[in-house]
């Protein structure tokens, strides 16, 4: 089965999840909830369509279009841009998609990064996004292989590094693409599994598949996960082991930070594995 443009998400697999280090969001009937490491989830806002985060704060997407951030108090808020369709947060700061499919970039203000795209990522180091043509293009660290074509020296500019992209997610020094046969590829390092096989003790200074048959995917800092055409997410890396292991089934959304994996399932519940434990349910009070 091939996938469309339609089937990407921003951060984690699906809007409705993120996780980065130990940071987590989930939206759940239009309620984001935001809690740290073991913990439980704690309402945070009403009226939103995406969440997000990154080291030091969260991020929500509204129904009227405007991207807020927060570190720990949901009424103190920053709108950092308005317009936005879909957005993604991460080390360097957050990439937001608008209706005309831009892409931009936050700092001081946004600031345009380029034109038809459909998906993007901020990784810790490097920077994905991909073009409705399907190329992947990156900018950043490239010392772990980050870019996928050999090179091992940083980019000033972002430049075309594989094509049939759907999705791409990336995090410490390693990333991974989703192709449109539903292969998922991985580059950068891999000391403890991330990639599967592919470099792994060492880092893979180019692209390689690693898992096959996905519909979505997500990464953390050491593990990754997908989710298969028939609801089934599998996860590989650092508490997992190397070859893909099946977690559960029904799973409509994931997503993985240092050492969490999170999953929605289609009975609406939320689940978390902590190194590779568990799952544990969680309660959205």
């Amino acid at each position: 089965m091939s996938l469309t443009p339609t089937d990407t998400r921003a951060d984690g697999s699906d809007p409705a999840l993120a996780s980065y280090y130990e940071r987590h969001m989930a939206l759940i009937g239009g309620v984001a909830y935001a809690w740290r490491g073991q913990g439980q989830p704690m309402r945070q806002r009403e009226g939103v369509r995406q969440v997000g985060v990154s080291r030091g704060a969260c991020f929500a997407l509204l129904d009227d279009g405007r991207l807020l951030r927060w570190s720990d108090d949901p009424q103190r808020t920053d709108t950092l841009m308005q317009g936005v369709v879909v957005f993604t947060a991460g080390e360097s700061g957050w990439f937001a998609i608008d209706a005309l499919r831009q892409l931009w970039h936050g700092g001081t203000a946004p600031q345009r990064v380029a034109a038809d795209v459909m998906a993007a990522c901020i990784g810790d180091g490097a920077d994905y996004y991909v073009r409705h043509d399907g190329t992947l293009w990156v900018k950043g660290l490239a010392n772990r292989g980050q870019y996928g074509d050999g090179r091992l020296a940083a980019n000033p500019d972002f430049i075309r590094t594989a094509d049939d992209a759907v999705a791409v997610k990336a995090h410490t020094g390693h990333a991974i693409y989703l192709r449109r046969d539903g292969v998922v590829l991985g580059t950068g390092g891999n000391r403890f599994g991330p990639l599967g096989r592919h470099g792994l003790g060492d880092k893979a200074d180019r692209w390689g598949p690693i898992f096959d048959g996905a519909r979505a995917i997500a990464t953390g800092s050491r593990h990754s996960v997908a989710i298969r055409h028939d609801g089934s997410l599998w996860a590989w890396g650092e508490g997992f082991g190397i070859e893909p292991r099946k977690l559960r089934e029904g799973v409509l959304a994931t997503a993985a930070g240092d050492t969490a994996t999170l999953a929605l399932t289609a009975d609406g519940a939320l689940w978390q594995w902590d190194a590779g434990g568990g799952p544990r349910r969680l309660q959205t009070p």
